[in-house]
């Protein structure tokens, strides 16, 4: 991916105590028009991540005041919402990244980085956050409630199991792009997939109540590769599993 062709604005909250290594991150990203708070210390990061709305956190784990980790672990035991945290530091052992995790963090880079690495890292927890926010998805005539577990097309209620249920949101949040066959088994019944009839089964089924009662269908087979679902609805052809 062109790291350049980034365009989502994001407020990212940045909290280092190297003020070098902190003009270095701020420039790179004010320059591609993201808002940046800085805090130098603990104490003061944690403060503004509880009071201040923000899309990604950067946070670097030796601060003084108190510790990243710390810091981390606070702010996930508070009522606010999530935020996403990404940890800096110089250390790249497996039981400080474990340690970090444990945490609280969502990503963990090691320095020295690459400020493009950065970016990617940033918009990819944004992203991640942002779909995990979105209770209600549409695509075309079709609507899904996540929350409430609830599905219609051209304003028809339809009724999913659990199966074709995750099946769908999982097809919906990532259109038009294709979710591989493995995807979808591993969402399902996770390292110990019954076989491929299954997931073919589930989804004739999701065909029958999603596409087959309407006079086009959303749902594509990648033959060999997986499913998809397509914004621009097609005429009705016969069902492919």
């Amino acid at each position: 991916m062109n790291h350049s062709q980034f365009v989502e604005h994001l407020g990212i909250l940045l909290v280092e105590d190297d003020q070098d290594i902190a003009e270095n991150i701020a420039d790179y990203f004010e320059a591609k028009g993201h808002r940046m708070d800085f805090a130098l210390n603990g104490i003061q990061g944690l403060h503004l991540a509880l009071t201040q709305p923000y899309d990604v956190m950067i946070l670097d784990i030796m601060l003084p005041g108190m510790d990243g980790k710390t810091l981390c672990s606070r702010l996930r035991d508070s009522p606010a919402r999530h935020l996403p945290v990404l940890m800096l530091t110089a250390r790249d052992t497996l039981d400080d990244k474990l340690s970090g995790f444990d945490a609280g963090a969502d990503d963990y880079l090691v320095k020295p980085f690459a400020l493009q690495e950065l970016e990617a890292r940033v918009h990819a927890l944004s992203n991640r956050a942002r779909q995990s926010r979105e209770t209600v998805l549409f695509l075309a005539d079709l609507m899904m409630d996540t929350q409430a577990m609830t599905v219609t097309r051209a304003g028809r209620s339809i009724h999913l199991n659990r199966a074709c249920m995750c099946i769908l949101e999982l097809l919906m949040r990532n259109s038009p792009k294709v979710v591989l066959r493995q995807t979808l088994e591993q969402a399902l019944w996770g390292d110990m997939p019954p076989g491929s009839d299954a997931l073919r089964s589930h989804m004739y089924m999701l065909r029958q109540k999603i596409d087959k009662p309407f006079t086009t269908t959303l749902i594509q087979t990648v033959h060999g590769v997986g499913y998809k679902l397509v914004p621009d609805p097609k005429p009705h052809k016969k069902n492919e599993i």
